[in-house]
């Protein structure tokens, strides 16, 4: 009996300690690696999409002003109402973009810088990745376009598969904000080039300098992202891309798993 209440003490002892584990707040400034990912996948995302259709899953910035341009047509004099599928499109990525960012609110509950809420968050965004995946290749369209007149998804399927890529950008945007760190959102990377060409360490080249060359490689990372993303569209098509995206989105997820906590100050 005695050994049976030993062992049930013990299981209940390792399962506290996995809670507390997983329930910790990460390091923000250990998390260079996933959050360089993160970077990563905004321009490996943004480059299937944009190769497509010329719209933009992260970078809300520019389908928020397309939508102004949009609306400024019923003005010109033209009679042009019709909703052009470019602006169906952006409309599309920006709503659900929005809706992917909501579901951050579930970190707040959760704590949003837990091991167990970023791992369980970037979970998420590979379950979207490879919906957005499962449906471009169900629509069977080619993957590049060949000018802005002429998209290369238009059917409702390519709504789906924007949908979901938009969500997963949302959802990542906010879960980057709240880690409070040089690489910022991880998704828009304007105010991340100002605040570096800002920085007063800029050309300090003798010594590491956090606040300078983290900027430096998110912006890399993005880069590499982009240019990687578009790399593969051409050899494996835009399925094959966000397969391969839905296969890096699980692995970061693990990755959040084995960043080391915040030590208590002293």
């Amino acid at each position: 009996m005695s050994g049976k209440q030993d062992l049930e003490s013990n299981d209940s002892t390792t399962l506290t300690s996995w809670k507390k584990y997983l329930l910790t707040d990460i390091d923000g400034d250990k998390a260079t690696a996933p959050l360089s990912a993160y970077c990563f996948m905004t321009g490996f995302i943004d480059a299937v999409c944009f190769s497509a259709i010329f719209v933009w899953c992260a970078f809300q910035t520019g389908n928020t002003v397309q939508l102004g341009l949009a609306l400024a047509r019923l003005f010109n004099g033209q009679h042009d109402y019709s909703f052009h599928i470019a602006d169906q499109q952006a409309l599309c990525s920006l709503i659900t973009f929005i809706l992917g960012a909501s579901i951050a609110r579930i970190g707040d509950k959760m704590g949003c810088k837990t091991r167990a809420w970023l791992a369980l968050g970037t979970l998420i965004q590979t379950l979207f990745t490879m919906a957005a995946a499962i449906a471009i290749w169900k629509n069977g369209q080619t993957s590049v376009a060949d000018s802005r007149a002429d998209p290369a998804w238009t059917n409702t399927l390519s709504f789906v598969c924007v949908g979901f890529m938009s969500a997963s950008m949302g959802l990542q945007g906010i879960m980057g904000k709240r880690t409070n760190t040089q690489f910022t959102t991880t998704v828009v990377l304007t105010t991340t080039w100002c605040e570096l060409m800002a920085d007063p360490q800029l050309f300090n080249i003798r010594r590491l300098v956090i606040s300078r060359d983290h900027k430096i490689m998110a912006i890399g990372s993005l880069f590499l992202g982009g240019f990687l993303g578009r790399a593969l569209i051409d050899v494996i098509g835009s399925a094959g891309t966000l397969g391969v995206g839905t296969g890096l989105r699980f692995i970061i997820s693990i990755w959040w798993l084995f960043v080391p906590g915040k030590t208590a100050k002293r």
